[in-house]
């Protein structure tokens, strides 16, 4: 099909949401197309900004950032995401919209698991150096697959407090059923929740570690929880590393 052939994004959104709608479509094409409504519609988010923005960099020295804060949002913090609410709308796994060199801080927390491995991951590594001023540093903090793992021999019943904190709103509370459900969530949360972003890679320090070191940070550390950045329900089970250029 050539390209002047090919649907525009718009209807293919329309007919996406016609086939959702019809009653005989099955369970697993139905997932496949709520996937690929959700990527239409931040790529409609994406392609407006990068309409304004041809170059694809903010031309302002920005000397704090958030990352994908979504509803949490850090006083004095600039935020990047896929979606509203946020100063600025852009798909960050097509690059950070920053100029080299051009911020001293970058902050983000379970952004990074929800992104695919390794392109996604290790190109936002990159983007994340090349935009950091020199002893710039980037804060990042995701759910720690090795504290999920240690869990994994202790009886479910041991870990209703796990399941309190992060399953007790979720539909999906009623299918944990035994401890290795509980990683699986940690690992590739699929909710058929669309409200629910899925895990795509799993994270520990050791993996923190080598991802922003192979990006070419000189030092990568423990990240010391801070609650005046850090949203506080986001401290038990998960693991902050801060890495320098």
């Amino acid at each position: 099909m050539s390209a002047s052939a090919m649907p525009s994004i718009d209807l293919l959104g329309e007919q996406i949401a016609a086939v959702l709608a019809d009653p005989t479509t099955t369970h697993g094409l139905a997932r496949a197309l709520r996937s690929a409504a959700r990527e239409i519609e931040l790529h409609r988010y994406h392609r407006t900004t990068h309409r304004t923005r041809p170059s694809n960099q903010v031309g302002d020295r920005i000397a704090k950032v958030q990352i994908g804060g979504g509803a949490h949002r850090i006083a004095g913090f600039f935020n990047i995401d896929l979606v509203p609410p946020a100063d600025l709308l852009w798909d960050i796994r097509e690059g950070i919209p920053l100029q080299d060199n051009s911020t001293d801080e970058i902050f983000s927390e379970h952004f990074l698991e929800h992104i695919d491995y390794p392109r996604s991951a290790k190109h936002y590594a990159r983007e994340v150096h090349r935009v950091l001023a020199p002893e710039g540093h980037v804060i990042t903090g995701v759910p720690d697959a090795a504290f999920a793992l240690s869990q994994y021999p202790r009886p479910l019943a041991d870990n209703e407090e796990m399941l309190e904190r992060w399953y007790s709103k979720r539909d999906c509370r009623g299918s944990v059923n035994t401890r290795l459900d509980l990683v699986n969530l940690v690992f590739r949360d699929q909710d058929d929740d669309p409200t629910y972003t899925p895990h795509l890679w799993a994270y520990d320090e050791e993996k923190l570690v080598q991802l922003f070191t192979e990006a070419g940070f000189g030092a990568v550390e423990p990240w010391a929880f801070d609650p005046t950045m850090a949203n506080p329900k986001r401290r038990w089970g998960s693991v902050y590393v801060v890495a320098t250029k």
